[in-house]
């Protein structure tokens, strides 16, 4: 018995052709040799076996890189890989059973050889100011046997949202003496009732009263290190942006991102007597009609 050429029974003159190609091969040829249309032609009939098993092999992308692999280590054109009588099973049962041989030879080398250990990805939350300082926080995580154990992870200061930490041989184990995998740990930073992070900049509310906001005013701000004075135009609307430069995030190089403060006007939910009157004289001497378009 030989070893036989697939992509010449399919017709093909060479093995670098794609999946697409072999199929259209393997229509021809199956035409060509159709029991149907080779009544009592036996040699027809052993042909169309060949040619099924030639596509049976060469259609599966995994079983075409094997039989080219065998077939171009162990054999040349035209040379016999198998002879002699009595000898049972198809060329395609003997290919796959080399490979098969193959597959567990590499199985028996990975085994013996050392392999290292998957690594492992995890998320932990952080605070802006956390972030922004750094500190030494303790998280606790499952080994391959489900144990859990507890490690200190040093998040470093001005980390960016997103970033991840790498510990080397903290992921899991390895195999015949390999290396430890490694843990990937993803930090977010969530924003907190003072500050939200966006990029490098720091927001925050700024809360005016009505008359700070209609008369102008200077005013302190707290940023995330320290108090900041800023001035405040006359006539200031909520949802206007005030930019801080330089009292922001850390960007690296000792610079920093920019703070920037959203007015809110804050109306007093309970008055006193002497600040009713003063409303309600307002009142009567203001035109002025947010609901109007012409003021």
């Amino acid at each position: 018995m030989v070893f036989k050429n697939y992509y010449k029974i399919l017709g093909l003159e060479t093995n670098h052709v794609s999946i697409d190609e072999i199929k259209v091969a393997y229509r021809q040829a199956a035409k060509k040799y159709h029991p149907d249309l080779n009544v009592g032609d036996r040699l027809a009939e052993e042909r169309i076996k060949d040619i099924n098993e030639a596509y049976k092999t060469l259609s599966v992308p995994s079983s075409k890189r094997k039989y080219d692999r065998v077939w171009n280590s162990n054999y040349k054109k035209n040379k016999k890989a198998f002879s002699g009588k009595g000898e049972k099973g198809t060329i395609l049962s003997i290919f796959l059973g080399n490979i098969e041989n193959e597959k567990n030879k590499d199985e028996d080398i990975n085994k013996k050889n050392p392999q290292k250990g998957e690594n492992v990805e995890t998320e932990i939350n952080t605070t802006i100011q956390e972030a922004f300082y750094g500190l030494n926080k303790k998280i606790s995580i499952k080994n391959s046997e489900g144990k859990g154990k507890t490690i200190t992870v040093t998040i470093p200061e001005g980390i960016q949202n997103g970033e991840k930490i790498r510990l080397i041989g903290q992921g899991k184990e390895g195999k015949n003496g390999g290396k430890n995998g490694d843990l990937f740990i993803k930090i977010n930073i969530e924003p907190d009732k003072k500050f939200k992070l966006k990029g490098c900049d720091v927001y925050t509310d700024l809360l005016l009263t009505p008359w700070e906001a209609a008369l102008g005013a200077k005013a302190n701000i707290q940023t995330i290190d320290d108090e900041t004075n800023i001035y405040i135009p006359q006539g200031i609307q909520s949802g206007e942006k005030i930019r801080i430069p330089g009292k922001g995030y850390k960007i690296g190089n000792g610079k920093r991102g920019d703070l920037v403060a959203e007015v809110k006007v804050m109306v007093p939910k309970v008055l006193t007597d002497e600040e009713k009157s003063i409303f309600e004289k307002l009142n009567k001497i203001s035109n002025f009609n947010p609901r109007n378009s012409k003021c």
